[in-house]
Parts: C-alpha cells; structure tokens; sequence
C-alpha cells in the first residue's frame, strides 16, 4: 500500500470516529435533557397539587379565625405565585413564599383546639405532608438530572461543540431561603 492511501484510510477513521462520538454524545445530551423535562414536569405537577389543596386548606381554619385576614392573603399570594412559576428560579422564590405562608396558617392553627380535631383539617394536613414529601423527591430528581446534564455539557471535549449544537445549562431548583424548608411545614396537635 502506498504512504497516501494509508493516510487517507487512516484520515477516513479518525472521521468516522469523530463523527460517531459526536453522534453519541449527541443523543445522550438529547436524552438527558429529556429526563430534566420530565423531571420538571414532575415538580410542576407536585406544586399545582399543593397548590390545590391550599384553598381547602385555608377554607378550613378559615371557619375557625376569621380574624385572620393576613395570614389568608399571604398564603392566597403564594399560591398565586406557586402557579404561575415557570422556572426553578422563579419557582425557587415562589417556594420560599409558599413555606412561610405555610407555616403561618399551621400557627394559627395551633391556636385552635375545634380545628386540630377536625376530620376535613386533619386529612387535608395529611394530604399536604404527603405532597411536601412528593415535591421534595421531585426537587431532588430534578437536580440530580440537571446535575448529569450540566456535567455532560461541560466536559472536555463536550463542550467544544455541546452549547453549538444547542444544549445550554439548567438551572436548579434552589430555595433562596434554605432554612424555610429545611424541614417540612411543622403540623403539630
């Protein structure tokens, strides 16, 4: 064989090799910004849930104190806020609102002893335990896919045509105020 055929087969590999890691990593990029979709769509499926448990929840303690205008429009706000969150950064701030309120309603809850004893307020505090549990797994899911996905984009040589070809970072979904849930809303009777 001569010198320039050898080059050329050898070019003609190194261009199918190059060609076939950019096509994998290509689907892989595709199929790990799938997963953080769906994993998105996990947590805004979770939050309008709660959000939908909020103003049974407030009608409830409502017949109980009236007088608490406040605490009904704070909680009313943040689940305005909640629903119309369409990022983790928005829905980050939405979260933290939405915490606070929370744990505003259960402290006037504690004040009342008819409420505590309520079968309607005592399943739908089950139900919103329940949700905080399914949208903290959510958040969790979520990250760890962006976690993956924004790796695989930064990775050398990844990154030399990844962001090209369209692939950008992912935020993730963060609370601005780590302590507001830390735990969840305490609900104590």
């Amino acid at each position: 064989m001569s010198g320039g055929l050898i080059a050329a087969l050898v070019g003609v590999g190194v261009l199918v090799l190059l060609i076939g890691y950019v096509w994998i990593t290509y689907n892989s990029l595709v199929t790990l910004r799938v997963r953080v979709d769906e994993a998105w769509s996990d947590i805004t499926v979770q939050l309008k849930r709660r959000a939908d448990l909020i103003p049974s929840l407030v009608e409830s303690v409502k017949g109980y104190a009236a007088h608490e205008s406040g605490v009904f429009e704070a909680v009313t706000k943040a689940r305005a806020e909640t629903i119309s969150a369409d990022n983790p950064a928005a829905a980050s701030v939405a979260e933290g609102h939405m915490q606070e309120a929370l744990k505003s309603i259960f402290a006037v809850a504690e004040a009342y002893p008819q409420l505590q004893a309520s079968q309607n307020f005592l399943q739908l505090q089950g139900e919103l335990v329940d949700t905080e549990n399914k949208i903290q797994a959510s958040r969790r899911f979520y990250n760890g896919g962006v976690r993956e996905y924004n790796t695989k984009i930064q990775l050398f040589p990844n990154t030399l045509f990844s962001r090209g070809m369209g692939f950008a970072e992912r935020q993730f979904f963060e609370v601005d105020d780590v302590a507001s849930i830390s735990e969840p809303p305490r609900i104590q009777f």
